[in-house]
Order: C-alpha cells, then structure tokens, then sequence
C-alpha cells in the first residue's frame, strides 16, 4: 500500500497506513540504536540511547494494542523517510574519527528520528480524534510525549552535558 494510491480510498484507510509506517519505523530504529549506542563516547548519550531503547520497544507494543483495538493484524510498510534518517546517520558516523565530533553527529542524528516519528505521532493522533478513536489516542499520546521528551534530553546532552562543547574544541 503506497501512501497516495487507490489502497487509500477512506481516513481510516490513512490511519492504519500511518500505523504501519510507524510501526515499522519504531522497529528500525530499535535495530539502528545499538550501533549508536556502541559508537557514543559520552556516558550521558549512551546511557539515554539505551533508556529509550527500552521505550522504543515499549512503544511498538503499545502500537500492537493500537492494532489489536482497530481490528488489525500488527504489520509494518516500508517507510522510506526513517530508512532515509538511519542510512544518512549510519553514513556520517563511519565517516568521522574525532569520536567527540561523532557524539555531536549521533545526537543530531538520534534528533533527525525523533523529530520525524514527533511529526508522525502528531498527525495519528489528529487523524484518530476525528475519527472517534478515542480508545487509541491515550496509547499515541504516551509514545509522541515519549518522544518529545526523547528529544529534549538529547537537546539537554548536546547543550548541557557538552557534547557540542567538546566536539567544537
């Protein structure tokens, strides 16, 4: 099911093609972050990339509940957006030595993921409030506030923690 073909034909049609997309992509990034996890240097990163490691693999489950309330088997479709973030992040890191450089390089990378899956959590969530949803909707607000907060502490290591600090020096 392409996202703009005649598969789609209702918004229900939509929110279940935006599921699968999400899905899959929350099962990419769980295969992408122990190469990210393993590369980071700074303890801050590597600890917060395992800690939501954990919450990635939490999400997808809740993305079967998600399935299961729709009538749906839980499945992926291809996404080309995230496969699109993991192929670029998987090239930079193999492309810098400076490992503090490759801290800054993976948190902005790691951001790059979760400001796509922030933008896709957003618009499920939309889609299934005007559908009547309801009973979805508690399960995708936990994983975007999951993700946002994901994205600060990434914000938080990069500013706070130094991560950028030292790379510039």
């Amino acid at each position: 099911m392409g996202l703009f073909t005649k598969d789609i034909q209702t918004m229900d049609d939509m929110l279940v093609h935006g599921l699968r997309d999400i899905y899959y992509a929350e099962q990419q990034i769980t295969k992408a972050l122990p190469t990210m996890i393993e590369q980071a240097t700074n303890r801050d990163l590597s600890q917060g990339l395992e800690a939501h490691l954990e919450e990635t693999r939490k999400q997808i489950e809740r993305l079967d509940q998600v399935f299961k309330k729709l009538g749906e088997t839980p499945s992926g479709t291809d996404c080309p957006a995230i496969d699109g973030l993991i192929k670029e992040a998987n090239a930079t890191s193999s492309e810098i030595a400076d490992k503090s450089v490759l801290d800054a390089a993976i948190v902005a990378n790691a951001q790059a993921v979760e400001h796509y899956e922030i933008a896709r959590y957003g618009t499920l969530i939309a889609w299934a409030e005007e559908l009547g949803h309801d009973d979805i909707v508690r399960f995708l607000t936990t994983n975007l506030n999951e993700e946002k907060a994901a994205n600060t502490k990434l914000n938080t290591v990069a500013l706070r923690k130094g991560v950028n600090r030292k790379a510039a020096s």
